[in-house]
């Protein structure tokens, strides 16, 4: 059974993607990090982003039809892939008590 689509990139990313490579060259050596930070920058300055918007609508209407035929072809069924794998909450732990809580415990207890 096929797995279910991927989330489409956002018109940032792709456009990151294509501008990564001279982001490189105009700074050799530059750290990954330092790449995202610099095409963050010029992603804010720049003026037309429509060409990357319109790129980031194409990829969701494409994803949100591969969503639908994933759901219609049973991918969505929760038994059918053998039941959706949820993360356990993590069980508390007993709070710490105050040394006023204390206190009070042991004054319940000299009146017993």
């Amino acid at each position: 059974m096929a797995d279910k689509p991927k989330r489409p990139l956002s018109a940032y990313m792709l456009w990151l993607n294509s501008a990564r490579e001279s982001i490189k060259r105009e700074s050799p050596g530059i750290k990954v990090t330092e790449v995202a930070k610099r095409g963050g920058e010029l992603w804010r300055a720049m003026k037309g982003k429509s060409e990357w918007e319109a790129k980031a609508a194409k990829a969701k209407d494409d994803y949100d039809r591969a969503v639908k035929e994933f759901e219609a072809n049973g991918g969505g069924d929760c038994a059918a892939n053998g039941g959706a794998k949820k993360r356990a909450k993590p069980a508390k732990k007993p709070s710490k008590k105050s040394k006023k809580d204390e206190s009070d415990e042991n004054d319940d207890d000299e009146s017993e």
